[in-house]
C-alpha cells in the first residue's frame, strides 16, 4: 500500500492484506477497469463463471470452506440483480461475502437521462442491497473512499455477513489517499467485542451447571464454524465428556467420526435415539444455534429455558437470564480455563437409514445412495461433500465425512443451485475434492457450470439423483406433470464437457461409478435413475411434519 493510489489498485491490496486470494465475477461494461485491476499480474486471482448466480455460490462457499472473505464482482444493473439470490442466501447464513458492483460515472447520470443496465433509479440497486447486507456503499469521494471501503469490509466481518461497495466506473482508477493507519495495519480483521467481566461470570455459571449435572448434552450450532471454532468445540467436548450433537444447518462442526458425536439434532425429526437422549437431558448446552424451521423439524422453536444454556449473537441465555456482550469465542475459551467435571458415557451414533438390504444387482434408492456414499468416504480424507437444496439436503444429513474434510450446505436459506458451483469454490479454496449430491432440478439451474472445472484444475464428483423432476414435491403434489423437467443426457453431456460421465442403475454399478470417479483426474458425474416418490428418511418425515403445520 502507498499513501496515494488508484483506488483498484488499493482494492487488491487490501483484499490481499486480509489474506483473500481469488476474486469470482464476470466481466461487464461499467466494471470493466476495475475487473482488469483486480486480474493484474500480482493482483488476486479470478474466477469466471457462465452465470452471476453460480460466482456467488461459489463465493460463498469459498468463504465457508476457507474461514476467509469470499468476494464477488459483477457489473450493474443486470450483474448486480443477478446476484441478489446468494448475496441474500449468504445474509441469512451468516456468511463474510463482500460485493463489488460496478456502475455508470459521474457524466452519465444526467437528470431526465437513462443509463443501459438501469432498472428504475441510479441508487436502486444500492437500495436493494442495503437490505441484504449488513453494510452498503456507493463509494463517490476520492477523499474518503478508502476510509468508507475499510468501513464496510470491517462491519461485515464483525456480523459475518454481506457487505457492498458500489464503484462507479469512472472512479476505478481515481487516484485516492490511504490513511496512515491502514498501511500500518497489519491485516487482523475485528471480532465482536466482550465485556470481561460477563464471559467470565457466564462461563463459570455454566461450568457450575454443568458440573451439577447428571445427564449433560452439548449442541453444536453454525456460528461454532463461522466463529472458527472447531477445535475448541472438540477440546470442550472432550474435557465434559458429554455426547455431541449438531444441528442441520451446522453439520460438520464437530467431527463426524468422533466417538462423542451423536448426530444431527432436528427436533421431532431427529433419529428416535438421538431424540429421547436430548430431550431427556438435565441441561443442554447449545452454542451457536439458529432457531430456525428446519433447524427445529417444521416445528415452532423450542428452547427448554430451565434446563438449557444457549450461546447465540454474542449473548448467552442461561435459563431464564441472559449476559449480553459476549462474544462466542470468548465464551468457549473461558469455559476451558474452568475445572471441568467429566462425565463418562458411551455414545451411539445415530442416522435415519435403515438397515441394508440385500444383493447389488437391484435397482438402486435413495437410502443406497446415502449408504454408498458412506461407505466411499469412511477412512478416505480431504473430502468436502456439499448438499443440494430438495432431497438432497435432507439426505445429506445422514452422510458421514471422516475427520479432516468438509460437509457444506445451504441448510437454513436452502436456494436451488448452490452446491456445483459451490463445489468449485470450495475446492479453489480448501483444495479438498468435492463430493456433489445434487438432484435433476437443481443440475438444470446451475450445473452446467461444471465445464468450468478443468479450466482451474478442479476434479469435483458430482452424483446427480435424476427422479425426472421436481421430486420433493412428489408426495404432496396431486398433479404430478406439474413437477415434470426435460430429461437432459446428464452422462453424455458430462463427456462432451470434458468430464467423465457414468450412468449407474443398480447398486453395484454406482460403486462401481465411486471407484472409477475417484482415480479420474478431471471432475465426474454419475447419474443415478430415482424413481419418482423415492426420497430420503429424513425428506419423507420433514414432508410428514410439514403438512400436519399446514393443516
Amino acid at each position: 500500500m502507498k499513501a496515494r493510489m488508484p483506488l483498484g489498485d488499493f482494492m487488491v491490496a487490501y483484499l490481499k492484506k486480509i489474506g483473500v486470494t481469488h476474486l469470482f465475477g464476470i466481466p461487464g461494461d461499467l466494471v470493466i477497469k476495475l475487473f482488469f485491476r483486480f486480474g493484474k499480474p500480482r493482483g488476486l486471482k479470478i474466477v469466471t463463471l457462465s452465470h452471476e448466480p453460480s460466482v456467488g455460490f461459489a463465493a460463498d462457499a469459498y468463504a465457508r470452506s476457507t474461514g476467509r472473505f469470499g468476494v464477488v464482482c459483477v457489473t450493474y444493473g443486470a450483474g448486480g440483480h443477478n446476484i441478489v439470490n446468494p448475496v441474500a442466501g449468504a445474509y441469512a447464513e451468516k456468511v463474510p461475502l463482500l460485493v463489488v458492483s460496478g456502475g455508470p460515472g459521474e457524466e452519465e447520470v444526467k437528470p431526465g437521462t437513462l443509463i443501459h443496465h438501469q432498472a428504475k433509479e441510479i441508487e436502486s440497486q444500492h437500495r436493494i442491497f442495503r437490505e441484504i447486507t449488513c453494510a452498503a456503499k456507493v463509494i463517490k469521494d476520492p477523499l474518503r473512499a478508502a476510509a468508507e471501503i475499510d468501513e464496510v469490509i470491517r462491519t461485515a466481518w464483525v456480523e459475518h455477513r454481506p457487505g457492498y461497495l458500489e464503484i462507479h466506473r469512472d472512479m476505478a482508477g481515481a487516484v485516492i489517499p490511504v490513511p496512515r493507519e491502514i498501511i500500518k495495519w497489519d491485516g487482523d480483521l475485528p471480532v465482536p467485542l466482550s465485556d470481561r467481566r460477563k464471559v467470565q461470570e457466564a462461563a463459570r455459571e455454566t461450568v457450575d451447571r454443568f458440573n451439577q449435572a447428571r445427564r449433560p448434552v452439548l449442541i453444536g450450532g453454525i456460528e461454532i464454524h463461522r466463529y472458527k471454532l472447531m477445535r475448541e468445540i472438540v477440546h470442550l467436548a472432550e474435557a465434559m465428556g458429554a455426547p455431541v450433537a449438531t444441528s442441520i444447518l451446522a453439520k460438520g462442526v464437530f467431527p463426524m467420526d468422533h466417538p462423542l458425536h451423536m448426530g444431527v439434532y432436528a427436533g421431532p425429526l431427529s433419529p428416535p435415539r438421538t431424540r429421547r437422549r436430548i430431550e431427556s437431558a438435565d441441561l443442554v448446552l447449545d452454542l451457536g444455534s439458529l432457531l430456525t424451521d428446519i433447524e427445529t423439524g417444521a416445528q415452532p422453536p423450542e428452547v427448554w429455558q430451565a434446563r438449557s444454556i444457549w450461546a447465540v449473537d454474542n449473548r448467552v441465555n442461561v435459563s431464564f437470564h441472559t449476559y449480553t456482550q459476549v462474544a462466542l469465542r470468548d465464551y468457549v475459551r473461558e469455559i476451558l480455563k474452568q475445572p471441568i467435571r467429566a462425565h463418562r458415557e458411551k455414545v451411539v451414533y445415530s442416522d435415519h437409514l435403515p438397515p441394508a438390504r440385500p444383493g447389488t444387482d437391484r435397482a438402486v434408492r435413495m437410502t443406497d445412495v446415502l449408504r454408498e456414499i458412506n461407505v466411499f468416504l469412511a477412512g478416505r480424507r480431504n473430502y468436502v461433500v456439499l448438499a443440494e437444496s430438495g432431497d438432497a439436503i435432507f439426505g445429506g444429513v445422514d452422510v458421514r465425512v471422516p475427520g479432516g474434510g468438509l460437509y457444506l450446505a445451504q441448510g437454513f436459506y436452502a436456494s436451488m443451485g448452490f452446491a456445483v458451483p459451490g463445489a468449485l469454490g470450495a475446492q479453489i479454496g480448501s483444495g479438498l475434492r468435492p463430493l456433489v449430491l445434487c438432484g435433476d432440478g437443481a443440475f438444470q439451474m446451475t450445473g452446467p457450470e461444471v465445464s468450468h472445472a478443468a479450466r482451474y484444475g478442479l476434479n469435483p464428483i458430482v452424483v446427480l439423483l435424476n427422479n425426472g423432476g421436481w421430486g420433493i414435491f412428489h408426495p404432496v403434489t396431486p398433479r404430478k406433470s406439474l413437477l415434470k423437467l426435460p430429461p437432459w443426457p446428464y452422462a453424455e453431456l458430462a463427456k462432451a464437457w470434458g468430464g467423465a460421465g457414468f450412468r449407474a442403475r443398480t447398486v453395484a454399478e454406482f460403486r462401481d461409478a465411486l471407484a472409477k470417479a475417484e482415480k479420474a483426474r478431471t471432475f465426474s458425474l454419475i447419474e443415478v435413475p430415482i424413481a419418482p416418490g423415492d426420497l430420503s428418511p429424513l425428506t419423507r418425515k420433514y414432508i410428514r411434519a410439514s403438512a400436519r403445520k399446514a393443516r
